[in-house]
């Protein structure tokens, strides 16, 4: 701060002192200073002023910018009032001062001077924060705030001292208590559902949702609400990045997908992970596709002694091995390339590093490609894979294998989902009563996954449409990357080897639901962006399950994890299948499915499949 203002501080709180100590004077004789007191009240400044002088230095109340004066600085000033009030007393009765200081100017300084110092600094934030709101509204957007709670709060006071270029106008919310109230001055204007009739009333285009920890199904029918009346709907940061602050609650964004179709955050044993993964070396195979990568990314949080990164795609490994030392630079990360079905390669990987935890989530999983002429390298990626590198676990003395499987292994109409199924029948099968620890975790479509839904929609509106999809009767699970990683984490720490645990998936989606929600989103509609219906993809199913014909399910301590009651694994068959699957020539598309067929008797294929 530069020494001319502090010198102007000093001189308006010298000013003030002065101002109190005479106006006790004329408070204690009720607005009229007898003269004989005049020379008193004068006298004893000489006193007073350089003495509170001090204490006001002594305090720091000169290093604070006014235009922030805040709680902190009011306590400051209370408490230097508070000292100087007792100072003042003991050095007039120390040094005897003749002038006659009533007890009451005593008692009515102190309070006096708390006003003016602190009621002039307040003053001058309000003007500030006036002219300053002046500037920032000349240029920004009104905007209505959905919530009123302590987001919506920290949002306008951010707003009211940041250049976004936006200003609240009003605020709503459901509670009948806060509605007519005020928040940092704006009103609470009315009912969440009403916010379009507020946004035509206030003249606003823009919608802000300050509901970081509401359910998503509250999110998702205001959102739909808004989108219906040609409102944009913009949200604060998710809750677990502003309580680390990672973002502020001004860093306003698009509302996106995953805030209107994921669900409340998943609990983990956070004490148990940490046993399960802290100082172990872990290894992830497919560690750089969509699910792999997010599991390396919550795996890092746990501090692992050395976290081992197993793909075949050498551009996906480079990208973690960019990202992940940025976000977790104490942690020793290994990338290796490499094939899963090469069992030399993924023996020596074992050998070199002994990991204590695996988590297998390499895989093929496209359904109609790897359908018709690619289903033998299904077979060998998803199948084989999965036996090679369970053999190897199990050989080096690996504590836990954790298998990521998928919900197209039930009641499978494809290869892919075959494949996955015949994979949890290795793992079954592998399973003894010591040595390795073999689980599986089957789940449903994760939003915004490599080759999944979502990301064709968003290529195809944004080239203008239309927006291609197979059924209009098609339904999907939906889940986030995250909370599928987190409950994959969760679920490797509760097996004890030989479950196949199913998660909770919630209510499946229409596709063409999602695909107008999307639409909707953009901020166009179905006669801009137009819906194509295409037919059913080869091995493609109108509607996935989570369980077979023949399965149910027991409860966990978890609540978004059961463990399936699944058809014991055969173990006649492994040898003759291990067989089957090691021989170096490439198998013919309809015997592939055969003995699909004969191995995973609920696979139901398309019949031409099998001439």
């Amino acid at each position: 701060m530069p020494k001319f203002r502090i010198l102007a501080i000093v001189l308006h709180d010298l000013f003030a002192a002065a101002c109190a100590w005479l106006a006790a004077y004329w408070l204690r004789f009720n607005l009229s200073l007898p003269y004989q007191y005049v020379d008193d009240a004068l006298g004893t400044l000489l006193w007073v002023l350089p003495l509170q002088a001090a204490v006001f230095w002594q305090f720091n109340l000169y290093r604070g910018v006014w235009r922030f004066a805040s709680l902190p600085d009011l306590k400051r000033i209370v408490l230097a009032a508070g000292l100087s009030a007792f100072l003042i007393s003991s050095l007039l009765f120390l040094f005897r001062v003749n002038e006659v200081v009533p007890r009451s100017v005593l008692l009515l300084d102190p309070l006096l001077l708390i006003v003016m110092m602190g009621g002039s600094r307040l003053a001058y934030r309000t003007w500030k924060e006036q002219c300053l709101a002046v500037t920032l509204r000349a240029d920004s957007k009104p905007v209505l705030v959905v919530g009123s709670g302590e987001t919506a709060d920290s949002l306008l006071r951010e707003l009211a001292h940041s250049s976004v270029a936006f200003h609240a106008v009003g605020l709503l919310d459901d509670s009948p208590d806060k509605q007519g109230r005020f928040v940092q001055g704006i009103p609470v204007l009315g009912k969440l559902d009403e916010v379009a009739g507020w946004a035509e009333q206030m003249g606003v285009e823009d919608i802000v949702l300050a509901l970081p920890s509401a359910a998503h199904g509250v999110r998702r029918r205001i959102t739909e609400s808004c989108t219906e009346a040609g409102l944009n709907v913009m949200t604060v940061p998710p809750f677990e990045d502003l309580v680390s602050g990672k973002m502020k609650v001004s860093s306003l964004r698009r509302i996106e997908l995953e805030d209107l179709l994921g669900r409340d955050p998943v609990q983990l044993d956070n004490s148990g992970l940490h046993r399960l993964l802290t100082s172990q070396v872990v290894l992830v195979t497919g560690a750089g596709g969509s699910i792999g990568s997010e599991l390396c990314r919550q795996i890092a949080r746990f501090a692992p002694a050395k976290l081992v990164l197993f793909d075949q795609s050498e551009l996906a490994m480079y990208a973690m091995e960019q990202e992940l030392p940025q976000r977790f630079p104490d942690l020793r990360i290994v990338p290796v390339v490499g094939d899963v079905t090469n069992a030399a390669r993924v023996r020596q990987v074992m050998a070199d590093h002994r990991p204590a935890v695996l988590f297998h989530a390499a895989a093929y999983k496209h359904v109609p490609l790897m359908e018709n002429s690619n289903a033998w390298e299904a077979v060998r990626n998803n199948v084989f894979g999965t036996q090679t590198v369970a053999a190897a676990a199990k050989e080096y003395g690996v504590g836990k294998f954790v298998m990521v499987s998928t919900d197209k292994a039930v009641n499978s109409t494809n290869v892919m989902g075959a494949t996955k199924r015949l994979a949890e029948m290795v793992c079954q099968a592998m399973q003894q009563q010591d040595g390795t620890r073999f689980i599986s975790v089957r789940f449903g479509n994760v939003l915004g996954s490599s080759g999944s839904v979502i990301p064709k929609f968003q290529k195809q509106i944004e080239a203008g449409g239309p927006v291609t999809v197979t059924h209009p009767e098609i339904t999907r699970y939906f889940m986030s990357i995250p909370e599928a990683a987190q409950l994959v984490l969760q679920a490797g720490l509760m097996g004890d080897g030989g479950e196949i645990f199913v998660l909770d998936m919630g209510e499946p989606v229409k596709i063409v639901d999602l695909a107008r929600l999307m639409i909707s989103l953009a901020g166009e509609d179905d006669e801009s962006i137009p819906i194509a219906y295409t037919g059913l993809r080869p091995g493609e199913k109108l509607y996935e399950e989570l369980l077979a014909d023949d399965e149910s399910t027991l409860p966990t301590p978890h609540p978004k994890l059961r463990v399936a009651k699944a058809r014991p694994a055969d173990r006649d068959w492994h040898t003759e299948c291990l067989t089957w699957m090691a021989h170096p020539s490439i198998r013919d598309e309809s015997e592939v499915k055969r003995q699909l067929k004969i191995w995973v008797p609920e696979y139901q294929p398309d019949q031409h499949g099998l001439q």
